[in-house]
């Protein structure tokens, strides 16, 4: 079989049985304030939420609401000061380090370079949680860096140097770096920042066919509530280090929830699809001024 013609399941970890739950936060909390300040700036009160095998979670909220914090305790980059963070049963602080990055990839809303490389050499780099010290690439290493291109249609960039391809095709090569990792969970933070509508509708769809093909569980911060309320099987709105509400789209899109949230005013209909959708209430037209009124 060809390089990039395997199945999708190829670039998995060990799968569970469909519909498994494979991340538990239970209670989870995190605070920290840093020397000479007065204020928390990291802090998020207790959040209890389950994301299964193939799911799609979104999560909601302004800045400074928490967000980032709990990708922290997601990714085991913190630990909960009470709670619980678990990765099909194991505490995601408490595996090693190799461990949780075969496990967990993580998307950064930058990603800057270092130095100049290719885009294969890039992606090569999801590969280092399986590598030994000084070890070259192997030939199964570069054939799963062309698969994660192919899952993310940008094989034909292969060879193309990292500061000559255009946003959108970055954030595809960022991402296909975290699939060579062949991760359990992926989570993505507003990964959506600076594409245009229409990479962004490519992106949110590219990721709901990982999650649905590949068995991912993908967690999604982002600001796009209804790009939000297209894609995600459960959403997760956060206000000020609280978490307000858990749920569907349909659950949690309420216009007092969303106004308290967002402190604008909003309107929040159904589609023809039943999934909501939010406007901005009474907004301003600005068409161009009738004869006589200029």
């Amino acid at each position: 079989m060809n390089p990039g013609t395997q199945p999708v399941a190829t670039l998995r970890g060990p799968a569970t049985p469909h519909g498994a739950v494979r991340l538990t936060v239970e209670s989870a909390s995190y605070s920290y304030t840093p020397v000479g300040r007065k204020a928390s700036a990291f802090s998020l009160e207790a959040t209890t939420f389950q994301a299964h095998q193939r799911e799609l979670i979104a999560v909601l909220g302004p800045n400074a609401s928490g967000k980032s914090t709990l990708l922290r305790l997601l990714s085991g980059l913190v630990k909960p000061l009470s709670g619980r963070v678990q990765l099909d049963g194991h505490e995601v602080s408490q595996l090693e380090p190799r461990t949780r990055a075969q496990r967990i990839a993580v998307v950064h809303q930058e990603s800057p370079l270092l130095f100049p490389m290719r885009v294969w050499e890039y992606v090569l780099l999801g590969r280092h949680p399986y590598g030994r010290t000084l070890r070259l690439e192997t030939p199964a290493d570069l054939d799963i860096v062309q698969q994660s291109l192919t899952l993310v249609a940008a094989a034909h960039l292969r060879d193309r140097w990292m500061g000559e391809i255009s946003g959108g095709e970055k954030q595809r090569v960022v991402l296909a770096r975290a699939l060579a990792q062949q991760p359990l969970l992926l989570l993505l933070d507003e990964p959506t920042l600076h594409l245009d509508i229409a990479a962004q509708v490519e992106l949110l769809r590219r990721l709901r066919r990982l999650a649905a093909e590949g068995r991912y569980t993908v967690i999604v911060v982002t600001h796009e509530l209804n790009l939000a309320a297209e894609f995600a099987d459960q959403v997760v709105l956060l206000h000020r280090g609280k978490p307000l509400r858990v749920g569907t789209p349909a659950e949690v899109y309420r216009r007092d929830l969303l106004q308290q949230v967002f402190a604008t005013e909003l309107d929040v209909e159904t589609g023809a699809d039943g999934l909501p959708r939010v406007r901005v209430r009474g907004r301003e037209r600005f068409d161009a001024p009738q004869p006589g009124t200029a």
